[in-house]
């Protein structure tokens, strides 16, 4: 095994296994915090690890917002006594009754949710009148991703101005997430990034101007987050996902991140046949580890520098690789994730190692789409 991965209680394990290595996650947290200068500015999001141990992290760290996708996840945040916590997606259909909900089981909870059509407001407004809540609506800034969100415009501005109309929502601001930004030369990064801020920025003063409030502008992913927090003059929340236990996409593809994150989830897998001269075959299927990736970059073995996979089915990865007969069936080695998010939802617990040794077990809570709500 390599530093800073080494522990000799891992050969006593099943394969395969999801690690979290906490002083590899803790050493994260206070780097994303340092990243900001302030983690008043951090609005990190959950969805990477869905788990309490590492929100209580974050908030010994001073990091008191938080950002979710689910109301699963958003319940998790609660439970571990958050109180500012945006949920960023748009809440359609049974959802508007669960957010009424939650925020009926949680009062201390001010939540905030996205909207990017007029359609979604009145289901929302209805059901948490109902409760005797209200909850704040940011409007979801389209700035070039074209997954959800609306452009600004006349019609977004006129959104904004049916929210602040509608009774039980609160007008709370702006996402602006702009996902689709992974240049991998951080001047172009940069660039784009600054480029779709502007129109939002114009978009948030006329706003202003008319007399709306917009108490909060949240920007950003892993890729971009460090782009705005060098901008420490600007009024923004810095939302980073991935950057707790981050992963081989994001410090291959940005070398910028790599003197300061760690990857800190990795999976445990042993060698189950080789069946050619030149091939080797683990345990991490795509049931242990995220298929999104394209099969070249799903995984990365530890020790394993020249090979290609040439396979991945739900219980094997295939490698071809000229180091094939260093490897014999039993052998153990680790796995570390491509895309690490939906990797840890495979998982139910993750196996915690500190100081070299196994420490104990760590529920994935929010994997599961409804906990109580």
């Amino acid at each position: 095994m390599q530093e800073p991965y080494t522990c000799p209680d891992l050969a006593d394990l099943p394969s395969p296994a999801l690690l979290f290595y906490r002083d590899l996650i803790e050493a994260n947290v206070a780097h994303t915090v340092r990243m900001v200068g302030d983690p008043a500015r951090l609005r990190p999001h959950v969805k990477t690890h869905k788990t309490r141990e590492i929100v209580r992290m974050q908030l010994a760290a001073g990091v008191a917002k938080h950002k979710c996708a689910t109301i699963a996840e958003a319940e998790l945040l609660a439970m571990e006594g958050v109180s500012d916590v945006l949920l960023a997606y748009p809440i359609v259909g049974p959802n508007a009754r669960r957010v009424a909900e939650l925020l009926g089981k949680y009062p201390d909870l001010r939540l905030k949710v996205l909207a990017d059509h007029p359609a979604t407001l009145a289901p929302l407004a209805a059901a948490v009148r109902a409760v005797g809540k209200t909850v704040e609506v940011l409007l979801d800034i389209d700035v070039g991703q074209h997954r959800t969100g609306i452009a600004v415009g006349p019609e977004a501005f006129a959104l904004y101005e049916k929210v602040a109309a509608t009774p039980g929502l609160v007008p709370g601001g702006l996402q602006a997430y702009d996902g689709h930004n992974h240049q991998e030369a951080l001047a172009e990064r940069q660039s784009a990034a600054m480029g779709g801020l502007a129109p939002v920025l114009e978009f948030r003063s006329a706003l202003l101007a008319k007399g709306l409030p917009v108490p909060r502008l949240v920007v950003g992913g892993t890729p971009t987050y460090p782009v705005y927090a060098a901008h420490g003059e600007l009024d923004l929340e810095c939302s980073p996902g991935t950057c707790a236990l981050y992963d081989v996409g994001y410090g291959s593809k940005f070398p910028e991140m790599a003197d300061g994150f760690t990857p800190a989830a990795l999976v445990l897998t042993r060698v189950v046949s080789r069946p050619t001269p030149t091939r080797v075959t683990f345990d991490v299927g795509n049931k242990s580890i995220a298929s999104d990736p394209p099969m070249a970059k799903r995984v990365r073995i530890l020790g394993l520098e020249a090979g290609e996979t040439v396979g991945h089915n739900e219980e094997h990865l295939i490698v071809e690789t000229p180091e094939a007969a260093r490897y014999t069936p039993g052998d153990l080695a680790l796995a570390i994730p491509w895309h690490v998010c939906p990797t840890v939802a495979l998982h139910r617990q993750a196996v915690v190692v500190a100081g070299g040794q196994i420490v104990g077990e760590w529920d994935i809570l929010a994997r599961d789409r409804k906990l109580t709500v």
